[in-house]
């Protein structure tokens, strides 16, 4: 009997409830309204500030190549020497032309003086004065144009070496000494590129730009003062020095729908080289009134929409559908969804459900982070 009483009296203490377990604990952001920079990342190409092909401007036979390929070179170098000895040749030739020229005309200057002399005489016709007179008129034209082609003649034979039109660094040569060459030829004989200084074409698209006017007219957003570049290298590092936007293009792109931005970057060390692909961030305005949520607090549902957990009454878990708008760094600007005030959850989301009981800590804060200084 007393066995049975006892297994009663155990199994009575089995029965009572056992304590319900504590509110999970939840890391939280506060949220409020702050300022934040509008960046955009854009894919670009960098090209040089200044390029130019180096071309004869006469025919003839490359004699000698006086600089180093790869080198820098400065304007007004001597690139190429071109075999002179047929425009030194003209060059006579024009010059003789010219003092036969000069002779002709002291002998008709003369010849229409002394005719002019005569005439009041009657000694000559009226008409034989006029034709010495036009005859010496004639002569002077010629010794003009006899003055001309020495000109031309000098300058052909300056063509004879070609010159760096600009200062930069010069490529490979496309052609040896020996080589033959024509003025207007297809092929340069090599190209200079002015790299102290880089221009990178960024391409954005046209919804994009037009986005960012309408919140500017809006006056959510504020227009940014002297556009600020940072560029991010093919290698994934970041370049040291910040850039300068320019300009936008005034049309579009109909092939792409996309709009052609340039920056400008210096470039001292020639670590940026022209054709190299990079990606930019630019930061395009200054949203005034902007909700910053951390990332990892922002999730998608079953139909990818954007949602976020918050601590709501009575530290109930609500969910809320948000919009977002761009990234910042680690955080996403909110549109719509989040208010300032709102304890964002960003730690224990795991098994999370709408109406759990929590126990949020001491909110963080949050400060703005752009990537950069």
């Amino acid at each position: 009997m007393m066995i049975c009483v006892s297994s009663l009296a155990l199994a009575a203490c089995g029965e009572k409830e056992q304590p319900a377990p504590p509110p999970p604990a939840v890391g939280v952001v506060a949220m409020k309204v702050e300022a934040a920079p509008l960046l955009n990342e854009l894919p670009g190409r960098i090209s040089a500030v200044e390029t130019s092909e180096v071309r004869p401007q006469i025919s003839g036979v490359i004699r000698r190549r006086l600089f180093t390929e790869g080198s820098m070179v400065r304007a007004g170098q001597v690139l190429y020497e071109i075999e002179d000895a047929p425009y030194r040749a003209a060059l006579a030739q024009a010059q003789g032309s010219l003092a036969n020229a000069q002779a002709t005309i002291n002998a008709t200057a003369l010849q229409a003086q002394r005719y002019k002399e005569l005439v009041g005489i009657n000694a000559v016709s009226k008409q034989e004065a006029d034709n010495a007179n036009a005859s010496a008129m004639q002569a002077r034209g010629n010794v003009a144009a006899q003055r001309a082609a020495v000109q031309a003649a000098q300058v052909n034979q300056g063509f004879t070496r070609i010159r760096a039109p600009i200062s930069g660094r010069i490529g490979r040569s496309l052609y040896t000494p020996g080589a033959l060459v024509q003025a207007g030829q297809a092929d340069a004989l090599s190209t200079i590129q002015r790299t102290d200084q880089v221009f990178v074409d960024l391409t954005q698209s046209a919804a994009q730009l037009l986005d960012l006017k309408e919140a500017m007219r809006s006056g959510g957003v504020t227009e940014a003062e002297g556009a600020r570049v940072k560029l991010l290298l093919p290698n994934g590092k970041a370049y040291p020095i910040e850039g300068r936007l320019q300009f936008s293009e005034v049309s579009v792109d109909p092939t792409s729908g996309a709009v052609t931005l340039r920056a400008i970057f210096p470039n001292p060390d020639g670590l940026l080289l022209p054709g190299m692909y990079a990606r930019a961030q630019l930061v395009e305005g200054q949203r005034t009134q902007a909700i910053l949520a951390p990332q990892q607090g922002i999730t998608r549902d079953a139909r990818g929409r954007a949602t976020a957990m918050v601590v709501g009454a009575q530290n109930k878990v609500e969910v809320r559908t948000v919009e977002i708008d761009r990234a910042i760094g680690d955080k996403w600007i909110v549109t719509s969804g989040l208010k300032a005030g709102d304890q964002l959850i960003v730690e224990g989301l795991l098994n999370l459900r709408p109406g759990t009981v929590v126990k949020p800590g001491k909110p963080q804060q949050i400060t703005v982070a752009t990537g950069g200084n």
